[in-house]
């Protein structure tokens, strides 16, 4: 079951290395752009659909843009994201799409790509509003309201539950703005319910690190009803983790972002519901905004991209 949230749009408009791939040509032809999309960790199910999905976007359009593909080992490998934004800029690309793994730390280096005259459009992770104040600089977020999103899913959840039971909160890396405005969607619905939030933990977006914290809540907790995942990768290590303590069917689990690993556990129950932000379409929305500005020579604005409940 999908349930669309509302969309307000502001303006119309596996891969096993960090490496940017090829450029889709051999060379941009004059007046043909050259856009970079620069993701977080490779290693997510979620940006190599995101990656799969720009490509086919280009292939489709080849003699609209040239694309460069790349991300990082993982979610925290902030360097090797910097050094990936200032290889782009070297390359003399005239746009670039970045999911930025952290909401502040690529500021600095975005900015040099501003002054270099790059375009640059933010997806996924929206980058800090007051430090974008402090460098003087404006890039348009293009993506969803992951707070919604996350509120939306946890709603699910809280029809399964009862006032007073027990929750925990498997956040995000804390500094990225997506993890932090998912676990406040979580929050709002949880405490709405009359839920009591007795722990929250970060698994980093990835799925070892919510095992580990996931398997030390329930020990810690043994009461805990639900666990709320900011990731579909989280999702799938605390499933496991509920699996390994024999609490299967005790404890519901939630995630975010829809991947293909986390349908199976949809289907049979093990995860209770999932947010769809779309991922095969994210950097799309980022490419099609930045072509736009591009040829039109229109001012950049936010735009804010679907995101659905998705349920057994």
């Amino acid at each position: 079951m999908t349930i669309r949230l509302p969309l307000l749009l502001a303006f119309a408009i596996s891969l096993p290395a960090c490496k940017p791939s090829a450029p889709s040509s051999n060379a941009s032809a004059a007046g043909k752009p050259k856009v970079a999309l620069v993701m977080k960790s490779l290693a997510n199910e979620f940006f190599q659909t995101m990656a799969n999905g720009a490509k086919k976007h280009q292939a489709e359009h080849a003699a609209e843009y040239d694309l460069i593909v790349n991300g990082i080992k993982n979610e925290t490998d902030l360097a090797e994201q910097v050094g990936l934004v200032e290889q782009m800029i070297s390359q003399g690309v005239q746009a670039i799409v970045v999911a930025p793994a952290d909401s502040k730390a690529l500021i600095t280096v975005l900015k040099r790509a501003k002054d270099a005259g790059v375009l640059v459009i933010n997806i996924d992770n929206k980058l800090d509003a007051d430090t974008l104040k402090q460098a003087g600089l404006a890039i348009p977020f293009v993506g969803p309201d992951n707070r919604a999103g996350a509120k939306a899913v946890a709603e699910v959840l809280a029809k399964k539950l009862n006032a007073g039971d027990e929750v925990a909160i498997i956040e995000g890396v804390t500094t990225a703005f997506n993890g932090q405005q998912r676990r406040a969607g979580f929050e709002d619905a949880m405490n709405a319910a009359g839920m009591k939030i007795v722990s929250t933990q970060s698994g980093q977006w990835e799925m070892d690190k919510a095992n580990t914290v996931a398997s030390g809540i329930l020990a810690a907790n043994p009461n805990v009803k639900a666990l709320l995942c900011a990731n579909d990768n989280m999702a799938l290590g605390a499933a496991a983790a509920v699996q390994a303590a024999g609490k299967a069917g005790q404890v519901q689990i939630v995630g975010f972002d829809n991947i293909a690993a986390i349908k199976p556990l949809l289907a049979d129950g093990r995860v209770l519901a999932t947010a769809d932000q779309h991922g095969d379409q994210l950097a799309v929305f980022g490419i099609e905004a930045a072509l736009k500005i591009l040829k039109d020579k229109t001012t950049p604005e936010d735009q804010q991209t679907p995101v659905d409940v998705v349920t057994k």
